[in-house]
């Protein structure tokens, strides 16, 4: 209707991703899940590990310096060079039988220079104010980097008391934007990493960690049978050399070739023409190759069931999970942790990340601005420091022709005083 305001799309989308979230929690247990809106100290614990010490952080309840919706806060590791450790109590659960999906957003506003950015599930009691780098996990994932070098996503598995990370290079994004990354555990053993939804690797833990030995090896007992046949292409036999094959000169004298005018057989002796390529040549003949009938392709080692695997079909199952803990070290703190999801369905976990990202590029914006700021102060720092090196430069320049000129006058009159006194002079001066 005229004159009528309508909604933005955009704001359409977000009411109606809201509402299938709101639909789907009744078919999907959501077992854990944090905004971290009011209230969330009451369902956090920080650690006191490492604060006697002096060397323990804490977190900032803020949306970070650059945000879609400053509103929508998380916790801010601060302030640098130190050890954050917090966890929360969740209801217990067991994935036996069920898929299990962790989910978290991070952002790293910070140059973190080297730390951690990941997420621990913890089964077991959890002395929450003693929290730290030992206590014992059932699942690490998330971002870790140092420096330009490692830059890795771990996934770190535990499996009769012992730690396990995942055989693949995993790379981890080191941009300064949010992102949401997620690990889905299904009850055949089988997973998947997702990064702002999209799937980054998949796999089996049967194959992508070292934890039980594998279903099959090569072996090693194995040897290539003689009659083997690897040639994929062998001669004609039938093949035959045409007559006069062997003949066929290489080089022939050159047809285009003309004796010199001035060539004199008797003082220069029989004029020859040059030698050329003959084209007629075809080098020395070989027979022509065909398909080898009796091919087989290259001989591998064969593959045998390994004696020392016993299966174990409960290899997916966690020890009962009951606290969620963020424990890392950072040189440089800032990292804005988010959106912590614990549940069943993949499905709800990518609605989640839709329902954030639906302003993603106000973010982005904001970063983009928030930069231009930083540059053009650092520009203007610069700019300063370097007007204080030319002022101190022209000091110490006027400085040096004061000396150098009452030097020069001292010379000229130190032969008609004694050595004392001129040194005196100069001291004074």
């Amino acid at each position: 209707m005229a004159g009528q305001a309508t909604k933005p799309l955009s704001t359409l989308l977000v009411l109606l991703l809201h509402l299938f979230l709101f639909v789907h929690s009744f078919v999907a247990e959501i077992i854990f899940e944090e905004r971290f809106h009011d209230g969330w100290k009451d369902r956090w614990v920080l650690s006191d590990w490492k604060r006697v010490e002096g060397k323990a952080g804490s977190f900032k309840h803020t949306a970070g310096k650059w945000s879609a919706e400053p509103d929508d806060k998380g916790i801010q590791t601060y302030p640098d060079a130190k050890h954050f450790a917090i966890s929360a109590k969740i209801p217990e659960f067991s994935n036996k039988n069920r898929t299990l999906v962790l989910q978290y957003s991070i952002k790293f506003e910070q140059d973190i220079e080297c730390g951690g950015g990941y997420i621990k599930l913890h089964s077991g009691y959890v002395n929450q104010k003693k929290f730290g780098g030992d206590t014992p996990y059932s699942l690490m994932f998330g971002p870790d980097i140092c420096g330009t070098q490692t830059k890795k996503l771990h996934v770190i598995l535990s499996y009769q008391g012992q730690n396990y990370p995942i055989k693949k290079d995993l790379q981890c994004e080191t941009d300064k934007l949010t992102h949401f990354y997620t690990f889905i555990l299904r009850p055949d053993a089988s997973y998947s990493i997702l990064v702002d939804n999209r799937e980054r690797d998949s796999g089996s833990m049967y194959t992508d960690w070292d934890i039980l030995p594998p279903r099959k090896i090569k072996d090693v007992k194995a040897k290539k049978p003689a009659d083997w046949e690897e040639r994929e292409y062998i001669e004609d036999p039938n093949d035959v050399k045409p007559e006069g094959y062997d003949s066929i000169p290489a080089e022939i004298p050159d047809p285009k070739a003309r004796k010199p005018d001035h060539w004199d057989d008797e003082e220069d002796g029989i004029w020859r023409p040059r030698k050329v390529p003959n084209p007629a040549y075809k080098g020395p003949w070989k027979r022509k190759k065909i398909k080898n009938p009796n091919y087989k392709g290259k001989w591998k080692t064969p593959w045998i069931d390994n004696p020392e695997f016993e299966d174990d079909p409960d290899l997916y199952v966690l020890k009962p999970i009951k606290y969620v803990g963020i424990e890392v070290w950072q040189v440089k703190a800032g990292s804005v942790y988010d959106n912590i999801l614990i549940c069943d369905d993949p499905d709800y976990a990518k609605q989640v990340v839709q329902e954030v990202f639906t302003n993603r590029e106000i973010e982005k914006e904001a970063f983009e601005e928030a930069e231009k700021v930083r540059k053009a102060r650092e520009e203007e720092e610069a700019q300063r420091a370097r007007e204080e090196g030319e002022r101190r430069r022209k000091e110490r320049d006027h400085d040096k022709r004061y000396r150098d000129r009452y030097r020069d006058k001292y010379r000229r009159v130190g032969a008609h005083f004694p050595l004392e006194i001129l040194q005196f002079v100069v001291l004074v001066c």
